[in-house]
């Protein structure tokens, strides 16, 4: 057995007084600790000799940095600090009033840096129990039993019969291996806030792993927020003195190494760290389930739920992706037997009206043969049904998470959990210390904003944001312009299959430079949303994150999509007829559909954007942690340390090496995924492969960030939450969107519409009733309108084709808009308003018969509150039995 084992819990570790471990109180059942469970009974019998000798070595267990030097007080948190740093003051007598609060204090000077000093803190049993009451944390205190008549007796008795037939079956190979994860799940006992005077209420088998190291680190970290480091009311607090200065960085550590040189299945884990690595961080484990009790008690319920949502967006996905590459390969297999296909490839003798002023060549509506049959890839039959299907799982997605994250919440202790009353920031504070208010919760006097101070500095956040959405516009306008100049270029260019392609060569160059000013301009909207938000002066942190993010979305949201809704929406819808095209500032043109639609071009900026950015937020999130982190360890070299020096190196100053998590925490991990929810479900009816991509995205982020949070960065403070936040009200927001989007899409950017009208009203199908393909046969000629090349005054003859709805030149009113066209317009509106009102409807009547939390949870619930009370009323006269005979009193059975 590796030493790094008994680093996690050593044998010995009640001999001492200050672990104050002690065995005289326990209760009936075994209770799971963090290290007792890391591995498997059969191989705990095997390897006792062995681990209980290298438990002996104190030494070995404090040079691995997880203990004090004596090798017996656990280290909870790390403090870090330059010794050049001229805040010596501050730093005493925040560690002094820390040792008064009853936090045991070590420093340890750094191996690689003389300059830098490291502060271990341990937190002692009292300590521990006095700030658990008082921040009403859950401990267990018995174990729960379900089954209180026969019917439930019979029920149970029946799952199991049913849990031993399916252990005859194969294996479900999504499923993580128990007997390899036995922390999978958490101990099935009631729980209820840790109290003091009810201590005995509670099952503690060992005092030194009661508290899982979590709790001890979020409890030590309650504390350096509440210490003062001076005298005055908001002298205190660990943030502040890492703003300035005072400390480098304050950190929980990692327990252990995330590396074993002995295989896990013989060997077993060594710590949670290396089981987190084996059994979900590895890219080995994708098609596996999450272990997400083990993610929880590792990082915190807040990271859990990131994880949980992200995990439960990925398989929802599965359906959309799978339905939408039916739709794509229906498109695929229909291509050749498209009747529009079929026309526009066979129109070798009819002439379209030139593209461009100067440098295009009449074309034959033949040469478009191949946008026509890509655009059927996009824009078929099925493109309605799938549009109506992504707002209905839009919707599902939603109301089945809500259900999802009561459940969680209920088995992770966070149903009577609320959040703590949040300190001020430290520039709330100094801006309105002159102002203060009586806090209608604590009581307490404290500062406050003015409402008109308030109001005027969100009108200039408000107008700011405005600003920079109008930054936005006017760079979708500058490609706009880079569009109708580099079109005349690559018509006249020197290489035939430019010059013969020009359109897709001026859309694919026009989304690459769109894509290159998108991520620019992310760098700028960062430090915007910092300064407005700044501005503000949001009074607590929370308040602080929600504006922050919500002004990174709007952002990058426009950012993102606005390029999409110009050529959705506004692309060849202005350009005008031939003979009276509409030009920009009087010199370009603009820029007309290709013959085939405007919906190829839309697939092409959607699917070249949504492929590069997650590309490039993928590289960002592994690969420039991994150069930071190489970049650190060739420092360190640089230094003369050898490899050996770097393999002792204490387990604190590995931490100190890997890199901080983001200073946001995890509102860049959120902001994407609701980025890509959005290219998701918003542009969907034009491009329905986008679930796919989402889906083979998710499956390679979820191991990305799982190996970044488990190898790459040091461990977060475990953070408690209930759910994800102002991301929710977001995603709802998207999804009201995507239905109004999707339906302008299909009416106004598909030839969905038009085809539709056609078949019923002017095809040789108009009395039948039903449309088939051979409904559509004479479209493409019904759709094109005429025009007399003589009028253009070019040199040219007869007369062209082209897009549009007017009557021939040769009409009493010519080039003036057919009745056909009218009839297109109405059944366009009215397909807007059914559409909508018909997936809103079905929206709203899934979110009611879906209740947010299930019924067996309800009752659940319900019966533990009952069952808690009763089981608090036994204890406590239990205890007071026990008390009176121990006294020598009688005692009797009913309450004394």
């Amino acid at each position: 057995m590796s030493p790094l084992f008994s680093s996690g819990f050593p044998s010995d570790v009640g001999k001492d007084k200050d672990t104050y471990t002690d065995d005289s109180e326990h209760g009936n059942y075994d209770a799971r600790t963090d290290q007792s469970l890391l591995i498997q009974n059969k191989l705990t019998r095997q390897k006792t000799e062995p681990r209980t000798k290298s438990s002996l070595k104190s030494d070995t267990m404090a040079s691995l940095g997880l203990f004090f030097k004596d090798g017996k007080k656990r280290i909870d948190y790390i403090l870090v600090y330059k010794k050049s740093s001229p805040q010596v003051e501050k730093r005493s007598t925040f560690e002094k009033n820390l040792r008064a609060e009853g936090l045991m204090l070590e420093r340890e000077p750094a191996v690689t840096n003389s300059d830098i000093m490291f502060v271990k803190i341990h937190c002692p049993w009292e300590t521990l129990c006095k700030y658990a009451e008082r921040m009403n944390i859950r401990m267990p205190f018995r174990k729960k039993c379900y089954y209180t008549d026969w019917r439930s007796k019979t029920m149970g008795s029946l799952q199991r019969n049913i849990r031993e037939l399916k252990s005859w079956l194969p294996r479900n190979p999504m499923k993580l291996d128990k007997e390899a994860l036995p922390d999978l799940e958490e101990t099935d006992c009631y729980t209820a806030p840790f109290s003091r005077a009810r201590i005995h209420h509670f099952t503690i088998n060992n005092k030194e792993s009661f508290f899982s190291n979590s709790t001890r680190s979020r409890i030590v970290h309650h504390m350096l927020q509440r210490t003062k480091y001076e005298d005055g009311k908001s002298k205190m607090g660990i943030n502040r003195l890492l703003n300035n200065g005072t400390y480098e960085a304050a950190f929980p550590p990692h327990e252990g190494s995330h590396k074993s040189r002995h295989p896990i299945k013989t060997h077993g884990a060594q710590n949670h760290r290396h089981l987190l690595y084996e059994r979900w961080a590895r890219w080995g484990m994708w098609y596996k389930y999450q272990p997400l009790d083990l993610i929880r008690r590792y990082f915190g319920e807040k990271i859990g739920l990131y994880f949980a949502w992200l995990g439960w967006y990925t398989g929802m996905l599965i359906p959309a992706a799978l339905v939408g590459l039916f739709v794509f390969l229906y498109g695929l297999f229909t291509m050749d037997s498209s009747q529009v296909s079929k026309e526009i490839c066979e129109a070798n003798e009819t002439i379209m009206c030139p593209m461009c002023e100067r440098n295009c060549t009449l074309q034959k509506l033949n040469e478009s043969c191949i946008y026509a049959k890509v655009t059927h890839l996009f824009d078929n039959g099925g493109t309605v049904f799938f549009a109506i299907f992504m707002a209905i799982w839009a919707t599902v997605f939603l109301e089945f998470w809500k259900r999802r994250r009561a459940v969680l919440t209920y088995d992770w202790d966070l149903i009577d959990w609320e959040d703590e009353e949040e300190e001020l920031r430290p520039q709330f504070e100094a801006k309105y210390s002159q102002v203060e208010r009586v806090n209608p919760i604590t009581g307490k006097p404290e500062p406050f904003q003015p409402f008109p101070d308030k109001l005027s500095r969100l009108m200039v956040s408000v107008s700011g944001i405005f600003f920079m959405i109008s930054l936005v516009l006017t760079a979708v306008f500058a490609v706009v312009v880079y569009r109708l100049v580099a079109m005349e270029q690559f018509a006249s260019f020197k290489w035939y299959f430019i010059k013969k392609y020009w359109q897709f060569a001026t859309s694919g160059t026009g989304v690459c430079i769109n894509f290159m000013i998108i991520m620019s301009l992310n760098v700028v909207y960062e430090k915007v949303a910092y300064l407005l938000t700044d501005l503000e002066h949001p009074r607590t942190e929370s308040e602080w994150e929600n504006s922050f993010a919500l002004k990174m979305f709007l952002f990058q949201f426009v950012n993102l999509n606005s390029s999409i809704f110009y050529i959705a929406f506004f692309l060849g819808r202005f350009a005008g007829r031939p003979g009276k095209y509409n030009k920009l500032f009087n010199r370009w043109r603009l820029e007309e559909c290709h013959p085939s639609g405007c919906l190829i071009d839309l697939c092409l900026q959607m699917g070249v954007i949504m492929v590069l950015k997650q590309m490039w937020n993928n590289f960002m999130e592994l690969g420039y942690p991994l150069l930071q982190n190489w970049w650190s360890r060739r420092k360190m070299k640089r230094k003369g340390q050898s490899m050996e020096n770097k393999i002792s190196l204490p387990q604190w100053e590995k931490d100190w090496n890997l890199q901080p998590m983001n200073l946001h925490g995890l509102m860049d991990e959120y902001l994407e995924m609701v980025l890509q929810f959005g290219f998701t479900t918003i542009f969907v009816a034009a491009f329905p492969l986008a679930p796919l991509l989402a889906l083979l995205n998710n499956i390679i982020e979820i191991r990305l960030d799982a190996y970044k949070f488990v190898t790459q960065w040091r461990r977060p403070m475990p953070a408690r939450a209930t759910d994800i936040g102002i991301w929710y009200g977001i995603l709802e927001g998207i999804g009201v969107l995507a239905v109004i989007t999707n339906a302008f899409v299909i009416a106004i950017t598909s030839d969905y519409i038009p085809r539709f009208v056609y078949a019923y009203k002017y095809g040789p199908c108009t009395d039948q009733g039903y449309r088939q393909e051979k409904c559509l046969k004479g479209y493409v000629n019904s759709s094109l309108s005429v025009f007399d090349l003589s009028e253009l005054g070019m040199g040219y003859s007869g007369y062209c084709r082209y897009r549009d709805y007017r009557a021939p030149p040769w009409s009493s009113t010519p080039y003036e808009f057919t009745l056909q066209f009218w009839h297109v317009l109405a059944a366009r509106l009215a397909f807007i308003i059914v559409f909508e009102h018909l997936v809103f409807g079905i929206k709203s009547f899934i979110a009611y018969l879906i209740p947010d939390i299930p019924k067996d949870l309800c009752d659940r619930m319900r019966r533990e509150k009952y069952l808690v009370q009763e089981m608090m009323y036994e204890a406590e006269l239990e205890h007071l039995q026990r008390e009176r005979k121990n006294n020598g009193k009688q005692y009797h059975h009913e309450w004394p």
